[in-house]
């Protein structure tokens, strides 16, 4: 699991929902000003969740966790 800060707290979103989410979707959450360079931010840390293996996309552009 990454240590930054941000990545806890888009798990806890993704957790607390429990259902997939857009990038955008995540930043509201987070009370984060939805600005290209916060999606887009955000988007990439998604994208690295997944390569991890931690996340899954099953839509292109929509993130959740892996079913158990």
């Amino acid at each position: 699991m990454p240590e930054h800060p941000a990545y806890r707290q888009i798990l806890t979103v993704l957790t607390d929902t429990g259902h997939p989410m857009r990038a955008r979707d995540i930043c509201e959450a987070l009370d984060l000003p939805i600005l290209p360079k916060n999606t887009e931010g955000t988007r990439s840390k998604l994208k690295r969740l997944v390569i991890r293996g931690i996340l899954t996309e099953p839509e292109p552009g929509s993130f959740t966790q892996p079913r158990p």
